[in-house]
Order: C-alpha cells, then structure tokens, then sequence
C-alpha cells in the first residue's frame, strides 16, 4: 500500500507539472496533504508534521538562498557577469575561448541562474566567433553546459542547498566535493561543444532574438570575483575546522571560523561585497534591485520549504523494508537516487523540482543504504544532482533559453545541447562514484 501511494504522489507531482502546468509549491503541498491522508494519518498529524518538515528545511537555508541571489542580482545589474567572462577569457586566451567560455559560465551559475546567465553572456558567442572563426554554436553549448554544471552540484544555487538541507548533508562538504564533481562535468561539456559544434548549423529562418543590453561596467576584476570567491571560502573554512580531528584546534581560532564560515554569516558577507559592485551606480536606479531578488528568493524558497514537508510526510513510510532495498547499500544507494533524479527531471522538466522531490524520497532511505556519515551525505546530494542535469530536453525552461537565443531550432538543440546534458549527467554520477571509492 505504502509503494503504491508513493507510486500515484510521484506520478501526481509530474503529471500536475507537465500536463497542468501547476507550481511546484501547490503539487508538493497536495502530494504531501494527499499522502498523509492515503497512509492514515490524521489531519492534525499530517498537518503538525508538514509544519516541522518545512520549518526545519528552511531553518538552515532560507536566509543563504535569500543573500545569493541578492549577490547574484548585483552581479548581473552592474555588468559584474561580463567582467568576470572577460577576466576569463583574457587568463585563457582566444585560441582556447570556447573553454573560457565554458569556464565563466560555470563561475558565473554559482550565484546567477543558469538562465539568466545564458540570456547574459550569449552576446558575447557572436563577438568572439568572429574574432577566432570558431563557429558560434561551439560558443553556445560550451557556455550552455557549463552554466549548467554549477547549478545542480554547487551551493548556494537553490538545488544543492535545499537537498542538503533535506538529507541533513554538511553544505560545506557539499560545497567542496561539488565543486570535485562539477568541474570535470563543466570541461566534459567542453569537449563535447569542441565535438558536436562545428557539424551544427545556426537556423537562419529562426527569429533573431533581441539580445540583452550589455551593462558597461566600471568594476575591476577583483571587485567581481570577491562577492562569489569569499562565501565559498568561508564555507569551506568552516567544513575544515569542523573536521573531527580539529585542525585548527577548539580555541578562538575555531570559534571566529566557525562563525564566519557559517552558511548564512558567510554569505551575508559576500551580500556586503556585492553592495560595493554598486556604488557608482544612482540610489534610485539600484533601489528596486534588492526587492526583485527577494522576489526571486521567494518563489524558491517555498518550493523547498513545500519538498521538506513532502519528505517529513515520506518519512513516516518504511519505505525499506517494502521494497527490499537492504542489499542496495552504498554504490548502490547512490545509483538509486540518480536514476529517480534522472527519470524525474527528464518526465517534468525542473531541475530544482527533480532535486528537492527526489531527496524527499531518498532521505528515509540514507541508513538503509548505508550512507550515514557526512561524506555520503555530501555525495548522495551530489548523486541527485548528477541526475536533475540528465537530460534537459523540450519540457525544459532553460532548452528554449539556449536554443532561441542561439538560433538553433529543435532538432539542432536536441543534438547539441540534450546529448550534452545526458553526457555530462553521466559524467557527474561517474565522479560521485570515483569519490565515494576513494574518500
């Protein structure tokens, strides 16, 4: 009875997501209310335990997914995304641009939306194909796939976060082997651009799409790299004083790292850095900025508030015993959690969706497959990740960003860009194997 409610919520969020195009906030919540009631529970247990569920996943992360995406918005409004692309490029050289292309998208998704990163940086595909004669869709998926590589494996894009906060995984750790993970994913993309891009071909009766306008930015390198570079540093400080061997020993040393290094104080940190991106630019011009990230914030901050109450109503199924996984331990717990990562992003289109729905699902099941230390923690959240990136196809949001602003129409987009995610998906589940042999 248990598998078969968990069967019709899964097939309920989908089918809700493609067919009815309703928000993941309302399906989450009906197939969370809509589970508890088929198990049994009463209505003041469902609801007492969606409450906890949804106030514990957002204790830790909402205030971090909050802060990135304000750092994320600065980043965008003040040009700050083409200075880091160009420092890139520059460090690279022309004869290699497709993987600086490639590089800075990745760098450019920790904080920004792979979407809007595309939308951002796609003018500057046509600029440098004309100056190295490297055809312009080799620019378009090397920068497609490795904007796409940061968003599913490396905090604090809202993926990552929310399903470590869902498997109660160390977001520090989750930080460090995600970034592991991710860019051997983002240079696979690469090869593949190198590959498939020179025998694609632009569709010259596509509409030309008006391309972003270029914010001309005054703010130095350095200045851009610091809102991205100091979070992610202190995080991963914070993971490495918080080792069991204590490295850094349990004095105030510890204390004033651990503090800093915290999610919410580091990013916090990098929020202020970001402010600094903005100071030439006019109070009234930049006074909408803030509110338009909440705004952004928001919407993802209840989808992964609506997966964690999901999860505490999946969590008082013993899905285990029910379906015979106790054989399934280790390797085989994390190819568990890839492939229903796989099969969900691939049916509804959402990355974020596929990751916060299938850590609903795999949490209950983290003791019985043997992944209870902070490490597998880590790589079971990557392992879902690996999944959500395989494959982006036509149900997808961020397939039509790519493919309108690249002037590829569908055919061309499902050979460039899909079997470049299902490449790269791949890849990913590959690296989180290596990693779970050897750490």
């Amino acid at each position: 009875m248990e598998i078969l409610v968990l069967g019709v919520v899964v097939l309920f969020i989908i089918i809700a997501t493609v067919k009815f195009k309703m928000h993941p906030i309302f399906s989450l919540t009906i197939a969370a209310v809509a589970s508890g009631f088929l198990l049994g529970i009463t209505p003041q247990d469902i609801m007492s335990t969606m409450a906890e569920g949804f106030g514990k996943t957002l204790s830790g992360i909402g205030l971090v997914i909050a802060f990135g995406t304000v750092i994320g918005i600065y980043l965008e409004k003040t040009g700050s995304t083409q200075v880091l692309a160009n420092s890139i490029l520059k460090v690279i050289g022309l004869k290699r641009s497709p993987l600086a292309m490639n590089l800075a998208g990745f760098v450019i998704s920790i904080p920004v939306y792979c979407d809007s990163g595309y939308i951002i940086l796609s003018s500057l595909n046509k600029a440098i194909s004309k100056k190295t004669g490297i055809p312009t869709l080799v620019f378009a998926i090397a920068l497609a796939t490795g904007l796409y590589s940061a968003h599913v494996f490396v905090p604090p894009t809202p993926g990552p976060l929310a399903a470590a906060a869902i498997l109660d995984a160390d977001l520090g750790l989750v930080l460090i082997l995600g970034l592991l993970v991710a860019i051997p994913v983002s240079i696979s993309g690469y090869f593949w651009a190198r590959f498939i891009g020179k025998s694609l071909k632009e569709d010259e009766t596509a509409d030309v799409r008006e391309e972003k306008e270029v914010v001309k930015s005054t703010v130095k390198p350095y200045q851009a790299f610091l809102p991205l570079l100091v979070p992610i540093v202190l995080i991963a400080i914070n993971s490495v004083v918080n080792y069991p061997t204590h490295p850094f020993g349990e004095g105030w040393l510890f204390s004033i790292l651990d503090f800093l290094g915290s999610p919410v104080i580091a990013l916090l940190i990098g929020v202020f850095f970001a402010f600094a991106l903005g100071r030439k630019v006019p109070a009234k011009e930049k006074e909408g900025w803030v509110p338009e990230a909440f705004r952004q914030a928001g919407s993802i901050v209840l989808i992964t508030g609506a997966g964690g109450a999901f999860g505490a109503i999946l969590r008082t199924m013993d899905i285990a015993s029910i379906i015979n996984l106790e054989s399934s331990t280790g390797i085989g717990g994390l190819l568990i959690a890839f492939v229903i990562s796989t099969v969900l992003k691939t049916a509804q289109g959402s990355s974020t969706v596929a990751i916060i729905t299938t850590s609903a699902i795999i949490a209950p099941l983290l003791e019985t497959f043997g992944l209870i230390s902070i490490t597998d923690k880590a790589l079971a959240v990557l392992a879902i990740g690996a999944g959500a990136m395989t494959v982006s196809h036509i149900n997808d949001s961020y397939f039509w960003v790519v493919s309108q602003f690249s002037n590829m129409n569908v055919k061309t987009a499902l050979r460039g860009h899909t079997l470049g995610t299902l490449i790269q998906g791949t890849v990913g589940i590959l690296m989180v194997l290596l990693l779970y042999a050897i750490v």
